[in-house]
């Protein structure tokens, strides 16, 4: 992966790792409540992350935050564990490549908020590309 951009490294490092979620939470859904497995997940997530954050001593940059800050990482927070709490359930008692296609069409939606939130261009390389994604959702669910 030399000469890659590390954006670029570090987004196909998270798509592996989605992928791998994907697998291992519907392996390990079963015949278990949805709601208790999300929170088994997130206390393992927050061990590792708060870890991380200890291991590179960047954790007394808490205290540099804004409101603005706070509020908006305080929704993002709420906002992935609805995300997490639905995608178990959903995952429960789908098929999982159905259910990832859905879910990776948060990708729409993220296109859609970015134009009207963050003002970011819906050029038509976007629009093109957004409309493949919607397309190949609709394959890979239509019955």
């Amino acid at each position: 992966m030399a000469g890659l951009p590390y954006w670029l490294v570090y987004a196909l490092l998270s798509a592996v790792f989605a992928a791998l979620t994907a697998i291992f939470a519907k392996m390990g859904l079963k015949d278990v409540n949805s709601d208790l497995a999300t929170a088994i997940r997130t206390v393992v997530i927050l061990v590792i992350t708060w870890g991380i954050v200890l291991w590179r001593g960047s954790g007394a940059g808490w205290r540099n935050l804004t409101r603005n800050n706070w509020l908006f990482l305080v929704l993002s927070a709420v906002a992935t564990g609805l995300s997490w709490l639905f995608y178990y359930r959903a995952l429960q008692l789908g098929k999982v490549s159905e259910v990832t296609v859905i879910d990776k069409g948060s990708i729409l939606f993220t296109i859609l908020l970015s134009f009207v939130f963050l003002r970011e261009p819906l050029t038509p390389r976007v629009l093109i590309a957004a409309a493949m994604i919607f397309g190949g959702m609709l394959v890979l669910v239509w019955k």
